[in-house]
């Protein structure tokens, strides 16, 4: 078996989540040019409905799955193992197979009184064989997790990126000409198309592990190393279903609820913006193209450096660990600033590009210069997006998921209120929807925040926040007055490319002279880490 250590093991997945990022954002850029905003909007509407649906199945299932595979392997019983697996497929595939009847028999109801749209019904069927799916793969994945085999989940999430791109495209492009509401099921289709590619390497990585275990023979499997051999359990000590159903549940449940929260903000948001934008008084086909602008085309442009603080997350979270053990609150607290402040450099010159140069940037990536004003408006705020990240992994690390989970609750109620508040309001409109999604990074961040100080008493480094926001003003004036009085070239492609370089070498210069850029800050990249050794 390919078991690594949990270093290995979460590089691996790292790495894999590092490609998919970046793969997963060729649709996005090419799927509006095929269909539209509009098309991406019925996607979108229909989209957070499959989310939560997988979530109240599956949410929490790979991790008890895991926890209790490992379990059974360090005890040397191979057969408790298969039990879980066995236990867990039952489980998901009947769940799966019920929610998707469901989905499929309410798609009418759902399309026409809930999204105010009823041209997401062909959405709504499309994705629906995805749920079954979904929740199958999501045990395969816990079992190999548990057996601490990362490969199987990295190359199977890499190859249902790959063929859920092609597919999303060629099935839009092939359903348009029957009209836009088949081209965005076209492109679920697709998605569901990755699914089934998904799972097929899981289980073929799956029959694998079986030969491999079977070629030692019945009762072979070796106790593992460290452990005594007059603790492990027979070969054979299983649970009845029902035992090892509740055991998975006890896990499992609150792990979904903490996910579930996540999910149904996102589904609350999408209805309510739709029925705040009818109440407005915006038509149907405008209301729903301007809400798969936000969330198909300007959300994910301020994701983008979420990569970055992501590895900085899953890095801080066992360094926390470690150090809280030892009871080390200095190595915490520097750790800490360390993570805060990397995240903020490296975030803030993309929403310093973002803000001044919004309108070539949504020209040269969707064609539409016309969402720009939307993420000019958002970028300057996506640096409280950024510094969530280290800070919930604070809390988790430090044994506080639930005050990370509280303040994401608060911060989602206020969310869903504004947006009903504001988009209902004729001189908003999407404007409102934004308004509130700002206001929910603001304050979750800010929570976050105040959680950590009245854990370990760290305040956030107001300086080096100051140095980071006067260095992105100055880059954010050069990068404009680049880009508006030098004419590099006649491509805008390069004209906005020599804007942007330019303007951030400057960035990197005052950073550099100010203090908030250091090597020691560049050796915690963990993709530049191997370039700075010694």
């Amino acid at each position: 078996m390919n078991k690594q250590t949990f270093i290995q093991g979460t590089m691996i997945l790292l790495a894999a989540g590092i490609v998919n990022r970046i793969l997963g954002f060729i649709p996005r850029i090419l799927l509006p040019r095929i269909i539209g905003s509009e098309g991406v909007g019925l996607y979108q509407l229909g989209y957070p409905f499959f989310l939560v649906l997988v979530t109240i199945i599956s949410g929490g299932i790979p991790l008890a799955v895991a926890k209790l595979v490992a379990e059974a392997e360090s005890a040397g019983n191979p057969e408790r193992s298969k039990n879980v697996l066995r236990t867990s497929l039952i489980f998901a595939a009947g769940a799966g197979i019920l929610f998707t009847v469901l989905c499929i028999a309410g798609a009418p109801l759902a399309s026409r009184y809930i999204l105010t749209d009823t041209r997401v019904y062909q959405t709504f069927v499309a994705m629906s064989p995805m749920i079954a799916i979904v929740s199958i793969s999501s045990v395969y994945r816990g079992y190999f997790q548990g057996k601490q085999d990362m490969i199987p989940s990295a190359v199977s999430s890499i190859l249902e990126t790959i063929a859920r791109i092609i597919c999303v495209l060629w099935f839009s492009y092939l359903l348009l000409p029957m009209g836009i509401e088949y081209a965005a099921a076209g492109a679920m289709l697709g998605v569901a198309a990755g699914e089934v590619v998904g799972l097929a390497v899981l289980l073929w990585q799956y029959r694998l592990l079986r030969r491999r275990e079977n070629s030692f023979g019945p009762g072979s499997d070796p106790v593992p190393k460290g452990s005594d051999p007059s603790n492990a359990l027979p070969s054979k000590d299983t649970l009845p279903f029902l035992s090892m159903f509740r055991r998975i549940m006890r896990i499992a449940i609150p792990v979904t609820g903490g996910r579930l929260v996540g999910s149904m903000s996102y589904l609350l948001e999408s209805i309510t913006t739709a029925q705040s934008l009818a109440i407005a008084g915006i038509a149907t086909a405008v209301a729903t193209s301007q809400y798969g602008a936000l969330q198909g085309m300007i959300i994910p442009l301020l994701l983008l450096p979420g990569a970055l603080t992501s590895s900085l997350a899953v890095s801080l979270v066992p360094s926390l660990a470690d150090a809280q053990a030892r009871g080390d609150m200095k190595t915490i607290h520097l750790r800490l600033h360390q993570s805060i402040r990397l995240a903020l450099v490296t975030g803030a010159p993309f929403a310093a590009i973002m803000y001044v140069l919004a309108e070539p940037l949504c020209l040269l990536i969707y064609n539409n210069g016309e969402i720009a004003g939307m993420l000019k408006i958002m970028a300057p705020f996506a640096l409280f997006l950024y510094v969530q990240a280290p800070l919930q992994a604070t809390l988790q690390a430090l044994d506080k998921p639930g005050r990370a989970l509280i303040n994401t609750l608060i911060g989602a109620v206020i969310k869903i209120v504004l947006i009903f508040y504001l988009a209902s309001n004729p001189e908003f409109g999407i404007y409102g929807a934004i308004l509130a999604i700002i206001v929910n990074f603001v304050i979750v961040t800010l929570l976050h925040g105040y959680s950590v100080y009245r854990t370990i008493h760290y305040r956030l480094p107001l300086f080096d926040i100051m140095k980071v926001c006067c260095g992105m003003v100055i880059m954010a004036g050069a990068a404009a007055y680049l880009y508006n009085h030098f004419a590099f070239s006649d491509s805008l492609w390069l004209q906005f490319i020599s804007a942007a370089f330019v303007s951030t070498v400057l960035y990197v210069l005052l950073a550099g002279i100010m203090g908030v850029i250091d090597l020691h800050d560049i050796r915690r990249i963990p993709i530049l880490r191997r370039w700075f050794r010694g």
